[in-house]
């Protein structure tokens, strides 16, 4: 039985009001974790949601309002679906009192301590994620949605969100969206030799200033709550050079409590980027923003297609810094002036000389 899709073009709830750091749970902290140091969810053996009430709220992150049957019954497919992946193609054994629990309550048994059965239902929740991501692709690719589209309903959920951290006198001294321009955009696929345009995540980027160090992370938390859902933050994408994470929580002993619970580094998530200067500091993640589909585009898909919907992805690059920090990065070597400079130079001597390759290590044994 087909459900028709109506409604508004975003899923309905109340932001969340941003959380100080003493009011921080084990799940916040482990949210901005795998952000700042650019894990998996998948890698994850818990969830930590404390009611129901949390969990339709991170169900409404990724776009679905449960309050809508066209919503409940794609949650509850996925779900299905996934069970049918692990039993059929994995042979993985999930107890079938735990295969038959809605979307909601495998989210509650999954923060629980039920032993096999919070395994079970974690491991739902992760074929979920990537069947839930895969399908939403193809609903894409069928639709009339071109990129510029997309990149104006990502920003309407953007710059709506922030608007209301402004009113709300949130700690930001400093907003800024764009989408990468194509002289950027052929300047950095000339300057990096692995660089192709399907991995190009910054076309549409994000800039937030807080206004001190220790506003970071309740920001950084307050947009996972209210605009993306931490799980779709990409992996190894991550870059985190402003504090040590570890040492940070140490300092708070709220905190230092919540992160001996957890599993963290305390390291800095260093760049690959050879063009940025050493001590150029920032807090930079790429996110594949979930965003509702409006219902005029979603009827131009076939009915099979509008099944997976209706939700699709964008990917989109944040950073962050504090205002001491940003200060700091426009001096000197660190200013974007000299970084775009070194870019510049580079794409002239790859298109006159080519890129310079590395030796080969020999298989050869020595004598």
């Amino acid at each position: 039985m087909g459900v028709t899709p109506s409604g508004p073009t975003h899923a309905t709830h109340e932001p969340r009001p941003i959380k100080r750091l003493g009011d921080f749970t084990l799940s916040d902290l482990r949210s901005v974790s795998l952000i700042l140091q650019g894990e998996s969810v998948i890698d994850w053996r818990r969830l930590d949601l404390a009611s129901e009430e949390e969990a339709r709220h991170f169900l409404a992150t990724q776009e679905f309002d449960l309050t809508r049957a066209f919503d409940r019954e794609r949650v509850e497919t996925i779900k299905r679906g996934a069970v049918d992946y692990l039993q059929r193609h994995v042979g993985y054994p999930i107890p079938r009192q735990v295969a038959e629990l809605a979307t909601l309550d495998l989210l509650r048994l999954a923060s629980g301590k039920d032993g096999p059965r919070q395994l079970a239902a974690c491991v739902i929740l992760k074929a979920m994620h990537i069947i839930h991501h895969v399908e939403a692709r193809e609903l894409q690719y069928s639709l009339a949605l071109s990129d510029q589209d997309l990149f104006r309903l990502i920003e309407e959920r953007v710059y709506r969100l922030v608007g209301q951290m402004l009113a709300e006198g949130l700690p930001i001294t400093e907003f800024v969206g764009g989408r990468k321009r194509k002289d950027s955009i052929y300047t950095k696929l000339l300057s990096k030799r692995e660089a192709h345009s399907s991995a190009v995540y910054d076309k549409q980027r994000f800039r937030i200033v807080t206004r001190t160090r220790q506003d970071i992370l309740p920001v950084l938390l307050y947009l996972t709550q209210n605009l993306f859902p931490f799980n779709y933050v990409v992996p190894g994408e991550s870059i985190n050079t402003i504090f040590h994470f570890r040492s940070f929580c140490d300092q708070n002993p709220h905190l230092h409590a919540l992160a001996r619970k957890l599993s963290v580094g305390d390291e800095f998530t260093p760049s690959d980027n050879r063009f940025s200067a050493q001590d150029y500091r920032t807090i930079h993640f790429v996110v594949d923003v979930p965003v509702r589909v409006p219902d005029s585009i979603l009827a131009t898909a076939a009915t099979e297609q509008r099944k997976l919907g209706p939700v699709v992805f964008g990917l989109c690059e944040f950073q962050m810094a504090d205002s001491e920090t940003d200060e700091a990065n426009e001096k000197g070597d660190a200013s974007h002036e000299n970084y775009k400079e070194r870019q510049r130079l580079a794409v002239m001597r790859r298109l006159e000389l080519g890129q310079v390759r590395k030796p080969r290590k020999s298989l050869r044994p020595r004598d």
